[in-house]
């Protein structure tokens, strides 16, 4: 086999698998074939276009083991879309007239590297795989292999993106401490945001990890922390309707029997219905470059918090989010043995000149294997029908609806 020559990046937010990733990469890489040169992109595809590269170093490959103990991005991260090419040129990318996808191809060309691995959600791969085609059609020899990397759990048809186990484990501890605010003052309202823009996976699996978590905590009879004091009250969703009248008057017959209400909310629930108000009263809403609604300027758990704190005739209200602190973690195991796999099957394809996005295919049974790039996309809604979400509801006592 010639020698190979391998680049990698990780691009869009954050996820708890970004470090260990590149560190299997490395790996697996210097495991099986030793002579392969190995660089790294900084800051996603925005060091791709600028030539702003880590040449991964004899010292690097023997200590990449260390990478796994945490999260961030060793590399850096951003988000840039190779098809957008005015947002390219705006952030001093290119030059007027230049094609994106054309000067990251001649670059990687230029630096003579063979295999490409993409590490991020729907929008890096989606580009990746816009990349991937430009390379085709131009006589390019490359080989893209993307892994999936997102919170949010939403990338079509992979069963399990990395990082969202872990984000849910430590967005459930984040807020096992934040519940206890529920006794700071009388009549409280907390509300957990929750990251997940389309998709409510994130949100309910860490409802469900926080009630795992808590479910047999001991009490001593008497006192407010009690099991009632670390409930969850209501569960809001992308994927869920609810009328706000009867959801406040079921919500506030809890506050009045315990004094405190607990609600946990995705940041995309009722999202189309904050846009729309909010465009429709003459306000300006942001997008980033994928023309994705930049998400943390609409706060959705505010909107929550001050309807719901008027209907709870609350006396305090609060909003907090795990999201940051969540997907800025290290990998936990599960999350581990899962990149593990998709690190192993990325490298075999790189190596056989396989392209594609690893992971485990819904259509295909859930076979582990390298999915093809035009099969990608983002966006996927989470399962309302799972037995694991039906038995949280239930839990909770709350109905719902799916949304139209």
């Amino acid at each position: 086999m010639p020698k190979q020559k391998v680049a990698m990046l990780t691009a869009g937010g954050l996820a708890p698998c970004l470090s260990s990733a590149v560190g299997g990469l490395i790996e697996r890489y210097t495991d099986i074939a030793p002579d392969t040169d190995i660089v790294a992109y900084k800051s996603g595809y925005r060091g791709l276009l600028m030539d702003y590269k880590i040449d991964i170093t004899r010292d690097m490959r023997e200590k990449a083991h260390l990478l796994h103990r945490y999260g961030g991005s060793p590399i850096g991260n951003s988000r840039v879309k190779l098809t957008n090419a005015a947002d390219c040129v705006k952030n001093g990318l290119i030059k007027e007239g230049e094609n994106p996808l054309r000067v990251a191809a001649e670059r990687l060309a230029d630096e003579g590297v063979t295999i490409l691995h993409t590490i991020g959600g729907d929008d890096t791969n989606t580009t990746a795989a816009d990349l991937a085609a430009y390379l085709g059609a131009n006589g390019y020899d490359l080989t893209v292999v993307g892994l999936p990397k997102t919170v949010d759990n939403d990338v079509v048809p992979i069963k399990q993106s990395l990082g969202a186990w872990t984000a849910a484990e430590v967005g459930a501890r984040f807020f096992d401490h934040v519940s206890n605010e529920q006794s700071a003052a009388p009549r409280t309202l907390v509300i957990h945001e929750v990251m997940g823009r389309h998709c409510g996976w994130l949100t309910a699996a860490t409802a469900r990890a926080y009630i795992e978590r808590t479910k047999n905590n001991e009490y001593i009879e008497g006192f407010m922390m009690n099991t009632e004091l670390k409930n969850i009250d209501g569960l809001y969703l992308p994927e869920t309707h609810f009328d706000m009248e009867a959801e406040g008057a079921r919500l506030l017959e809890i506050m009045d029997r315990t004094g405190f209400v607990t609600l946990f909310v995705s940041e995309g629930a009722c999202l189309h219905e904050i846009v729309a108000d909010r465009e429709a009263a003459g306000a300006e809403i942001k997008r980033d470059a994928f023309g994705h609604v930049k998400i943390d300027t609409i706060n959705v758990g505010q909107w929550f918090q001050q309807h719901f704190a008027k209907l709870l005739k609350a006396e305090r209200s609060i909003v907090q989010k795990s999201g940051y602190y969540a997907r800025s973690a290290p990998a936990n195991y599960d999350d581990l043995r899962l990149i593990q796999g998709m690190v192993d099957l990325a490298v075999e394809s790189g190596l056989n000149g396989v392209s594609g996005v690893t992971g485990h295919d819904e259509d295909r049974n859930g076979q582990l294997r390298t999915i093809e790039f035009p099969r990608i996309k983002g966006g996927k809604a989470f399962d309302l029908e799972t037995p694991w979400f039906k038995t949280v509801m239930h839990h909770m006592g709350q109905k719902f609806k799916p949304a139209n």
